[in-house]
């Protein structure tokens, strides 16, 4: 069985990521890519499809385990009444270009005594669908099946050998000794594989990750926690191309046993756009750059044809599918692979697209004249189209409908697009940019608001709350001294907590189209923070931040939401969504009242 979902640590290469367990397996892993199928997908079944473990022999989790400084590199460690024993996890980055093969890379370390370890590799290609041929090669056990192979590399002395589909591999770590197992991908036409030293691709990735965390210009109390985060978020950018990734899982639950189980190894717009806002408030302005480039490479063409989501190079066709063949997270089924919020119209995402340009601009990155093209052709298609409904920013499956949100975030990108006009005195149709934004604005205060109820509510004609109805004051929209602000900041505090935290809206609207409940959303609870801190409540801000961030595993990873009666994590991790809130959330208690 996969442990809870904050048992699971992260690791990666900057082109995919692998979740370790505490108990020393990798139960995730999709090669060359995160948007590749896996070739361990235990998580979302069991070991017969797909892991590896390698750990003290009968023993359960780790006795400790840590992030070594600043970096994506774990070390896990067992203590028993025989030694002391650690496992150092990492994926070496592939290298200018992503030439290299992509590895993952185990180096057992005994530290006191003798301890008998014992590893087992399950090898499942195709997620977790087949078994692949194994064979022996020289110091390498060969798992071939159709495109794909991974060659293992085991240093002298470790006896491997296979059993039911099982290539094991059985030592004893002495104090002062040093094990490394080298998994490599790569085409299954290649004959052989690049030889890897361990040792000097554990130093150069420490080097690589301590080099790009000393730009973090994040300096208040919660330094920890916002570069853990900003650590996260940049590995979920694919390096390639410059796109990032909602998440490295899928169809891990909302629920548990439930069908809100969804795939997020692709580059929504408005994820990638608000992880951009939190990587260039951190210091770091080379994703932005790189991240623009692929939004031009992606969104290329008519902005009619603009999708909410895209493949990590750009790609358009993300076709949803249902993996029969696994039992689902903890039973929670359908398993989907692929999105079909690719078809939606989500009207928010050129609000928050727009935006990232503004916040880019701030940075001191120029705005190039085919850039301003792209900004003006998505403007011209939303004055056209900002009236219209839209499944909106929760990706609704019952139909369009008037969300607020929506319309606050047309809203913002007039606003953001007059602003960079008048920044760059770049030729722009503002006089058109000015109406429109005065027109969402008059549109949204009269259809948005519910004067019986005082508050904004989720959409047009309705009355349900949603914590979306915050943007109202965190994009600008409102002053936060209006009291109409302020009523509805209180109305989502109140009418969506989940024992202290905040739901994205009231379940029982049935707005979303699907059947059961979900936990408390983890940015909507930052959201709220940054609320309470705008309309003059900052202690309760600190406090609720405080609490989120308390609600992150032992080595600060955060998933989509949180069940508070069961206590644990649930969702996709670690999510950007998340992290991106919490670091916008600190930089905001951050700054002077």
């Amino acid at each position: 069985m996969a442990g809870r979902i904050e048992d699971y640590a992260l690791i990666g290469d900057l082109q995919t990521a692998a979740l370790v367990g505490r108990d020393g397996s990798v139960d995730w892993l999709c090669l060359p890519r995160f948007d590749s199928p896996s070739c361990f997908a235990g998580l979302l079944g069991d070991q017969r499809h797909g892991g590896w473990r390698l750990a003290p022999v009968g023993a359960g989790h780790c006795s400790t385990r840590r992030y070594r400084g600043d970096t994506l590199v774990l070390e896990s460690e067992w203590h028993t009444v025989s030694g002391s024993v650690r496992v150092v996890d990492f994926m070496p980055q592939r290298g200018q270009g992503g030439r290299r093969a992509p590895q993952l890379i185990r180096i057992v370390e005994g530290l006191s005594g003798s301890v008998p370890m014992r590893g087992e590799l399950r090898l499942r290609f195709n997620h977790g669908r087949i078994d692949p041929w194994v064979r022996r090669t020289g110091r390498h056990r060969v798992a071939v099946a159709g495109p794909d192979s991974a060659w293992l590399r085991v240093p002298n002395g470790v006896h491997t050998y296979g059993v039911d589909g099982v290539t094991a591999s059985d030592f004893t770590a002495t104090a002062g000794c040093s094990v490394p197992f080298v998994l490599t991908w790569q085409p299954s036409h290649l004959a052989t594989t690049p030889r890897t030293d361990p040792d000097q691709a554990l130093l150069d990735t420490v080097r690589d990750w301590q080099h790009w965390a000393a730009g973090c210009r994040y300096r208040g109390e919660w330094q920890g926690a916002v570069l853990r985060s900003l650590i996260t978020l940049k590995a979920l950018a694919y390096a390639p191309t410059g796109g990032i990734v909602a998440a490295p899982t899928a169809s891990l639950p909302e629920r548990i046993g439930g069908l809100r189980n969804w795939d997020y190894r692709f580059c929504w717009l408005r994820d990638s756009s608000m992880t951009l806002s939190a990587l260039l408030r951190g210091g770091f302005r080379e994703e932005a750059a790189a991240w623009r480039h692929w939004l031009l490479r992606a969104i290329a063409g008519d902005p009619r044809d603009l999708q909410t989501v895209y493949g990590v190079a750009g790609e358009r066709v993300l076709g949803e599918t249902v993996a029969h063949w696994l039992p689902g997270y903890e039973g929670s089924r359908p398993v989907r692979f692929g999105n079909a919020a690719v078809d939606q119209l989500q009207l928010d995402v050129y609000g928050e697209v727009v935006d990232t340009l503004h916040l880019a601009l701030l940075a001191g990155i120029p705005m190039e004249r085919h850039v301003w093209s792209l900004l003006r052709a998505l403007m011209a298609y939303l004055e056209q189209h900002w009236r219209e409904p839209d499944e909106g920013l929760w990706e609704v499956r019952s139909g369009r409908r008037h969300f607020v949100h929506s319309k606050v975030m047309a809203w913002v990108a007039a606003d953001r697009a007059i602003r960079m006009a008048e920044a760059t005195g770049l030729p722009a149709p503002v006089d058109r940019w000015r109406a429109m934004r005065d027109a969402v604005h008059a549109d949204v205060c009269a259809h948005g608001y519910d004067p019986r109820l005082g508050v904004f509510v989720q959409h047009y004609g309705g009355q349900g709350l949603d914590a979306a109805t915050l943007f109202v004051v965190k994009s600008g929209f409102l002053p936060p001294d209006d009291p109409r602000v302020v009523r509805t900041v209180d109305a989502v505090r109140e009418g969506l907590d989940h024992g202290g935290l905040v739901r994205r809206y009231q379940a029982h609207q049935r707005t979303d189209g699907l059947p059961g409940g979900e936990g408390a959303f983890l940015a909507c609870s930052f959201w709220l923070a940054d609320a309470l801190a705008a309309t003059g409540r900052p202690d309760e801000a600190r406090e609720l931040f405080a609490r989120v961030v308390g609600l992150g595993n032992d080595l600060g990873l955060l998933s989509e939401e949180w069940d508070p009666r069961a206590r644990r994590q649930l969702g996709n991790t670690p999510q950007a969504f998340t992290h991106v809130a919490l670091v916008n959330t600190a930089f905001t208690l951050a700054e002077p009242a």
